[in-house]
């Protein structure tokens, strides 16, 4: 019987065990259905550099950023903030673009630790490349959001 997503809650303090990893991976697979991308985030520099960012959204609060490449249409990989210069980008255009992106995404087969949080990191994969982290609860039944994405999210005016 499935009773739905996983909750989301704050970190948890337990003793170290790398099973929880296994269970951290489950936790994501079963999330990935339900999650979505949200308005682009686009920022234009005094130079007329434009820089893209795709919060990624699980049950309304966002989890992690995709970074957007606005030359070829697509995602850039994590940690590689794709920037171009003397182009005007669209958001519904961005959205439109990335709307199989987000059908396309697989969770990959591990998890790095981060501490203090005392959580897992679970990376997502389009294509080749991992193109963002989903954090999940030190015993791994639980998505952590991020929340300074999430607040950036409520105050982007529409």
């Amino acid at each position: 019987m499935d009773i739905g997503p996983p909750p989301i809650k704050r970190f948890e303090e337990k003793p170290f065990s790398i099973s929880y990893a296994s269970v951290a991976i489950a936790t994501v697979k079963k999330a990935l259905p339900y999650m979505s991308f949200a308005s682009p985030i686009i920022r234009y520099g005094p130079g007329g550099e434009v820089g893209v960012d795709i919060p990624l959204v699980y049950q309304g609060v966002a989890i992690d950023r995709v970074h957007y490449d606005p030359l070829s249409g697509t995602p850039s990989p994590k940690g590689r903030p794709a920037r171009a210069s003397g182009i005007k980008v669209s958001k519904d255009e961005i959205l439109n673009r990335v709307s199989e992106v987000i059908k396309e995404l697989r969770v990959i087969e591990a998890a790095e630790f981060r501490d203090p949080e005392s959580a897992w990191a679970v990376p997502l994969a389009w294509k080749s490349i991992i193109v963002a982290h989903v954090k999940v609860t030190y015993s791994g039944d639980s998505i952590v959001p991020d929340y300074g994405l999430t607040e950036e999210l409520r105050r982007q005016v529409i």
